[in-house]
């Protein structure tokens, strides 16, 4: 199994993954992946490759500076580490704070499986080259369960140009209007809306500063992953182009 390095009792110990508990000190360093959600108590030159989480392909500079905001999108929490992320370099101690289901990967994770148990058919469409999301997809465990995987040069067009879930689409065989597509850019709705597809606005993501996800007309807007485990959230109209 994967280790991790923790200090629960001020001594370095090398556990497994699914020994790490609340509370423990998780000891971090380059080419570490991350065993657990955490909050930072150090971090020194710390980045961390959050894209398996947030999309976003460059990593995430960290700090243990307190947050202003205890909701802010994942990408703006600059002073926790989370579970399935790797270490691109700098050190740094995170006490943690959620493990297995109880971490944001987590949830992710539970809300794949409730797709799955219920035959829903999903998929996934990034603009990032699709080598890279090829990459992730073992070491998520979704290479067997992923019904689609479209990358931003799988295809001539890329979003916000709606070919991409088109091709999704027909790839999974369900029509476009019976799709739902959640995403956590503008470029994802506007997408969606030119497919006549539904849209769910994923706010844990990575977004720039001063951006205002109402601008961009998603169908449904959603906190967090578990939202999408009550089915009155996904939305069933569709979507009018712009």
């Amino acid at each position: 199994p994967t280790q991790a390095r923790v200090r629960p009792d001020g001594i370095s110990h090398v556990i497994s993954t699914d020994e790490v508990v609340p509370g423990d000190v998780l000891l971090l360093e380059a080419r570490d992946s991350v065993a657990a959600d955490g909050r930072l108590g150090v971090a020194v030159g710390l980045e961390i490759d959050e894209s398996a989480l947030t999309g976003e392909s460059q990593p995430a500079g960290k700090q243990s500076a307190q947050l202003a905001a205890l909701n802010a999108p994942l990408g703006d929490r600059i002073n926790m580490v989370f579970k399935g992320t790797a270490v691109a370099q700098g050190t740094g101690r995170a006490v943690v704070t959620g493990v297995g289901m109880d971490s944001e990967v987590g949830a992710i994770a539970e809300m794949l499986d409730a797709l799955d148990a219920d035959g829903v058919r999903w998929g996934i469409v990034t603009n990032k080259p699709e080598y890279l999301a090829k990459l992730l997809m073992p070491i998520l465990g979704w290479s067997e369960r992923c019904g689609v995987l479209v990358g931003g040069d799988s295809l001539p067009e890329r979003k916000p140009h709606p070919l991409p879930l088109l091709h999704s689409a027909d790839v999974i065989g369900i029509a476009a209007q019976d799709c739902v597509y959640v995403g956590d850019d503008e470029r994802d709705i506007v997408a969606a809306r030119a497919a006549g597809m539904p849209s769910i606005a994923a706010l844990w993501g990575y977004r720039l500063p001063g951006v205002d996800p109402l601008d961009w007309r998603g169908d449904v807007m959603i906190e967090w992953p578990r939202t999408l485990l009550d089915p009155a959230v996904w939305p069933t109209k569709v979507a009018m182009p712009l």
